[in-house]
């Protein structure tokens, strides 16, 4: 499908063109939310609001590279927005309270995006468990119902990827600081 007539359109802030551009992007603007969070009403507003900012910021679009990797970079950085509120709690899920003082230290630079690029380093299985619990809110009973697997399997889940995260943080921290 050729978007340049549609993109154009709503480069002239033509409502018909803006709602085909919204049906066209929508359900994989809401698929890579849902990945994140399980609120659809949340994943709405995170949604709207990113085309609120694709509306304002089209003119900018230059025809360069994937349109569509335009737009999700704009409702990715709306949903990482979104998330900035939960990032306290996140970062408690990766390295609990009583650890040391060093890795409280390299927590604080790191950004929600950041934890969120390195889950996507961690074997699916163990990202998608700790994703579902620290960042959407499920409990270790609705994870194991929803992914076919006993409660002792997700708390495993959940503590391999709190392990590999550290690690991935800790090698990341020391080689951006190394030299």
């Amino acid at each position: 499908m050729d978007l340049r007539p549609i993109i154009e359109g709503c480069k002239q802030n033509d409502r018909r063109s803006q709602e085909k551009l919204y049906k066209q992007f929508f359900n994989p603007m809401m698929y890579m939310c849902l990945r994140y969070i399980k609120d659809k009403g949340r994943a709405v507003e995170i949604i709207n609001d990113g085309f609120v900012k694709v509306f304002s910021r089209i003119h900018q679009y230059e025809y360069r590279g994937s349109f569509e990797g335009w737009v999700r970079r704009i409702v990715y950085h709306c949903l990482a927005d979104s998330l900035k509120k939960d990032a306290n709690y996140l970062k408690f899920m990766v390295f609990e309270e009583h650890d040391q003082r060093e890795k409280h230290k390299i927590l604080d630079k790191l950004y929600e995006e950041d934890i969120l690029k390195l889950i996507e380093k961690i074997p699916p299985a163990s990202g998608d468990v700790f994703l579902m619990y620290a960042v959407q809110g499920y409990n270790h009973k609705e994870i194991a119902e929803l992914k076919g697997i006993s409660i002792g399997t997700s708390k495993w889940h959940l503590s391999e990827a709190r392990k590999k995260l550290q690690a991935l943080i800790i090698e990341n921290y020391q080689s951006s600081h190394a030299g």
